[in-house]
């Protein structure tokens, strides 16, 4: 049962098994769930929180039972690592889709220090490349939601 568990939650609902890009797809899942919220702070907030800890709770242990470091089909950073890039960015579709394609894009070159961070054992190096590609994320869309409203005013 506890291995049915891991398996569950580590692959988010066995998005981890889809044959070609898992970790897009989980993406999604949280650009999903930032929809279905659309923007409300606390749900957001509550989720995010959730996601990342149990990533760093069950990351550890799936590596072990997959067999393998960091293995394709863990994909509950990507869903963390995708709300928390979006953590205090305004609702708004146009933003989320920036935020999905930028999270990606920093997932997938890992930016240091996120490339060090991945060889890290366990669930610290399984979690740490996304929430930096989460930060980056954030501070992109930030930096870019204040100079539109510099320009604005």
């Amino acid at each position: 049962m506890r291995n049915f568990i891991i398996k569950t939650l580590s692959t988010f609902f066995y998005i981890g098994y889809l044959p070609l890009i898992p970790g897009t797809f989980a993406s999604m899942g949280g650009l999903l769930i930032f929809c279905l919220i659309k923007g409300a702070l606390v749900p957001h907030l509550f989720f995010t929180l959730l996601l990342i800890a149990l990533g760093f709770f069950i990351s550890g242990r799936a590596e072990r039972l997959f067999g393998k470091k960091d293995a394709r089909c863990i994909v509950i950073d990507e869903v963390g690592g995708m709300l928390l890039g979006l953590l205090f960015i305004p609702y708004d579709l146009k933003l989320a889709l920036i935020a999905f394609l930028l999270f990606r894009i920093f997932d997938a070159l890992k930016p240091y220090p996120a490339g060090t961070l991945q060889k890290l054992k366990g669930s610290l190096g399984v979690m740490s490349d996304d929430i930096v590609a989460a930060f980056y994320t954030n501070i992109v869309l930030q930096f870019v939601l204040r100079l539109v409203s510099l320009k604005a005013s």
